[in-house]
């Protein structure tokens, strides 16, 4: 009986990974990874942007922008009446435009109510705005909240993330007063 050779496999020779980017143009040889972070904010701001407009519409407030949502929550936000320059400041858009139109559009539907002292404008939650925020939460609790008891290590990988977006914003404000100075 001929003995049949042992077939054997060449070594497959390890290739360094490419970078996950949606601009390969962008990839700095000093940091690849700061492209690959620029590609997972773009795909992860798209899906938060569509979580809180369908959770919002699943709440009862329909054809919301993302940003008509986050200006609802943050005027609900411990509940004390929020002037546009403080909702701009907090949320760090610099178009006061954009969350004016928002304003109004909240204040069109009956979930904000403005009020004047003064020259000073200020915006509130009313009952009904509550009420659709009250029920996001409820919503966010069962479809979201609750997808995250699978890893325990994940509240604090979170957290981490949170911070270092913070650090990472700051340095994106001050590249763009950099770029703004060309």
């Amino acid at each position: 009986m001929a003995k049949i050779p042992k077939a054997t496999t060449a070594p497959v020779a390890k290739t360094p990974q490419s970078p996950i980017v949606s601009s390969a143009h962008l990839v700095s040889p000093q940091s690849a990874e700061m492209s690959e972070f620029e590609f997972g904010l773009i795909v992860a701001s798209n899906a938060f942007h569509r979580w809180v407009v369908h959770c919002m519409s699943a709440a009862g407030l329909k054809d919301l922008m993302p940003l008509d949502v986050l200006v609802l929550h943050h005027v609900s936000h411990r509940a004390r009446d929020k002037r546009l320059s403080d909702i701009c400041f907090i949320m760090n858009i610099e178009d006061t435009h954009l969350v004016n139109y928002s304003l109004k559009k909240l204040v069109s539907l009956g979930v904000v109510a403005s009020s004047k002292s003064g020259k000073e404008v200020t915006y509130a939650a009313t009952e009904a705005g509550s009420a659709s925020v009250q029920r996001y939460r409820e919503i966010r609790e069962q479809c979201l909240i609750q997808a995250m008891h699978v890893d325990d290590g994940l509240n604090k990988d979170i957290g981490e993330l949170a911070r270092l977006l913070r650090v990472l914003s700051g340095m994106y404000d001050q590249a763009a007063r950099s770029a703004a100075s060309l």
